[in-house]
């Protein structure tokens, strides 16, 4: 009974999401989880019996937590410092120690559990982003109001003299460069107003797949001028999801346009939408899962060091490019209470993931 008891205990501790890591009195590791191995990138069997302080001496936060609840008896907890270094990637964690205590009270070691924050960081990100998003709108849109106007006379003048001037004259260039830059300002501050634009989404049923569809059948003849293949792989189990459609496919024709722009040399471009299981939203209608809608080239990448600054407006990769598309594309998906994620490496592509809530319509009665 006590063997199956411990088993049952076992395979408990192993279902945890949460990595957690047992230490002997004496300061070594008795145990340790799956999760618990993936987050730190050590093997159970590489570090069961050896000492936690050199097992983990690359974690000095980690060491110095648990050598301090083993000497006081105190749980600790650390949601701020702690970085996990796993293979391919730095986790953030929240770390906390227990003293692990028999049922008299005698301490016989501690718990270490661990926390994978990435999803959590990433959503803070997301939070800030659309707040900066928002305050550059409200200014967007008194400059674009204050701009407008006087833009008008200039394009109107502009006008007047190209006609006023001979079919003939060397100065006609002059009032058509006016007419054409008046033209292309105008269009900066219709997407600025569009950035301001107070308009939240009109949900109504919408069928994610059809809309990609559309959407790269109408773009494969600027992809084949390109020399741009198209793969596409979506999860037929989405169902249709609750949002605004004219706004997803402003946002997602955004996106697989400056992919295929990316791409001045021919490429890849991949579609692809699955459903997550590390994100889920909690709303009035319940807590629901996150879709996301993954748009990938082979372009030329994005510099680590420029990839914080995608997204800001007046900042491009593209030349000529205004980045406000991409800002207008990062405010609708907050407002449908979603993500945008960007990952890039200089020489090796672009991957931008659209994570949006699984809201299903209401079934009809």
């Amino acid at each position: 009974m006590e063997t199956d008891l411990s088993q049952y205990a076992a395979t408990v501790l192993d279902s945890v999401g949460d990595g957690v890591i047992v230490v002997s009195r004496e300061g070594t590791v008795t145990l340790m989880n799956p999760a618990a191995e993936e987050m730190t990138g050590r093997s159970r069997r590489q570090v069961q019996g050896t000492p936690f302080s050199s097992a983990f001496g690359a974690e000095p936060l980690l060491v110095e937590m648990v050598e301090r609840t083993a000497a006081s008896g105190v749980s600790l907890s650390d949601q701020d410092n702690i970085v996990l270094r796993a293979p391919g990637r730095l986790i953030p964690a929240n770390a906390t120690t227990f003293p692990l205590l028999k049922a008299d009270g005698e301490a016989i070691g501690v718990i270490l559990t661990l926390r994978d924050l990435t999803s959590i960081r990433e959503l803070e990100a997301a939070v800030r982003q659309a707040d900066r998003l928002s305050t550059l709108g409200t200014l967007a849109a008194g400059l674009a109001h204050e701009v407008k106007n006087p833009l008008g006379g200039i394009k109107g003048a502009a006008q007047l003299l190209e006609r006023e001037l001979d079919p003939e004259s060397d100065l006609l260039e002059y009032p058509r460069v006016m007419i054409r830059e008046a033209e292309r300002i105008d269009r900066i501050i219709r997407q600025l107003l569009e950035l301001a634009s107070p308009r939240g989404p009109r949900y109504l049923p919408v069928n994610l797949h059809r809309v990609l569809g559309d959407i790269i059948l109408l773009q494969r003849e600027a992809a084949d001028s390109r020399d741009v293949s198209i793969c596409t792989g979506f999860d037929p189990s989405i169902p249709p999801l609750m949002a605004d459609e004219a706004q997803l496919i402003q946002v997602f024709l955004n996106l697989i346009r400056n992919a295929l722009e990316s791409m001045t040399e021919g490429g890849r471009l991949t579609v692809t939408s699955r459903v997550l299981g590390e994100y889920s939203l909690t709303s009035p209608l319940g807590r629901s899962r996150m879709v996301a809608v993954d748009i990938s080239d082979t372009g030329p990448g994005i510099a680590e060091e420029n990839l914080a600054k995608v997204g800001t407006p007046f900042y491009s990769t593209k030349d000529g490019g205004t980045g406000l598309g991409l800002a207008i594309c990062q405010k609708i998906v907050a407002e449908h209470r979603g993500m945008l994620k960007i990952d890039s490496r200089l020489g090796e592509g672009t991957r931008v993931s659209v994570l949006l809530p699984l809201i299903q319509p209401p079934a009809k009665g």
